[in-house]
């Protein structure tokens, strides 16, 4: 264990005692927390709260914490993308801990359950709009993972060796790595998903395979995925959060997952802008879920 104060420049507290970019409080923490991109959707996850006892906003972070049934929860928005994950992911479990009087990691280990909520796009033809995904294992296509020294002990070196040898990856991409989520969630919630193998892409179009203006380094890009296949998994959806998340929360000792709406179907160029409805029977499935 590090036995020396964190630095205030490795580590921001706010001068309410609050972390740097979620502005929440130690105290303002669940053990139970759901994540989703949209600050909006928060703000309907707390609609759906029997009591709320915070309500924070910074930025794309809102937080609400409150009870659900008699059992505290927190929701959390994250914005968009892993580089915002690496955020969150850092200052939540700095929040269970970091005693931030001392700036010293605690004594014993806070682990936290987290499930992200999102929207992807299927990859593939027989998964149809409004399928619910369930990410079991998570590709990522950001790098962010291999910023930390210990991301290789997590990564599933033998579906990444028959990855880049199938899609013939670009030397100029970042490093995929692979991850599986937790297998508690999984357990929790397969029984109404769909068996998920998800990329999380540094961006929604060129990284995904979609050109507006611009030519495509890998423009065969959703045809390679849609045919890849090992160990009983293919790949079902493509977002942009859950391989940080799986990932940092491995190496952070937490549980965590991502369990998707299927929004648009890349195979069939078929979407579905006018999801909310289903969304918030995916969040009301979500929650009666996780509390059972």
């Amino acid at each position: 264990m590090n036995d020396k104060p964190i630095p205030s420049s490795e580590l921001i507290i706010n001068d309410d005692g609050s972390v740097f970019h979620l502005h929440i409080l130690p105290e303002d923490l669940s053990d139970l927390v759901i994540m989703m991109g949209d600050p909006g959707r928060v703000t309907l996850v707390g609609k759906m709260f029997d009591t709320i006892e915070v309500d924070k906003q910074s930025r794309e972070f809102h937080t609400i914490t409150g009870t659900y049934h008699g059992h505290r929860i927190t929701a959390l928005s994250h914005g968009i993308g892993t580089d915002n994950i690496d955020i969150v992911m850092t200052e939540l479990d700095a929040l269970a801990n970091i005693d931030f009087k001392t700036r010293l990691p605690k004594k014993e280990h806070r682990a936290l359950t987290l499930l992200r909520i999102g929207t992807c796009g299927a990859a593939q033809p027989d998964i149809p709009l409004g399928s619910y995904i369930l990410s079991h294992i998570s590709i990522g296509f950001d790098g962010v993972l291999n910023w930390y020294r210990d991301g290789e002990s997590i990564n599933l070196a033998d579906f990444e060796a028959a990855f880049v040898k199938h899609m013939n990856w670009p030397k100029r991409f970042a490093h995929p790595y692979f991850v599986r989520s937790s297998e508690k969630l999984i357990e929790k919630l397969q029984g109404w998903t769909v068996k998920g193998m998800t990329v999380s892409a540094p961006g929604f179009y060129g990284p995904q395979g979609r050109s507006v203006r611009m030519a495509l380094t890998m423009p065969d890009l959703i045809e390679k995925l849609e045919s890849f296949s090992y160990k009983g998994y293919r790949v079902t959806n493509i977002e942009m959060e859950s391989s940080a998340l799986a990932g940092m929360a491995r190496l952070l000792g937490h549980e965590a997952a991502t369990v998707c709406l299927a929004i648009a179907n890349r195979h069939v160029k078929e979407s579905n802008p006018d999801y909310l409805p289903l969304m918030k029977q995916l969040l009301e499935r979500v929650l009666d879920t996780l509390i059972s």
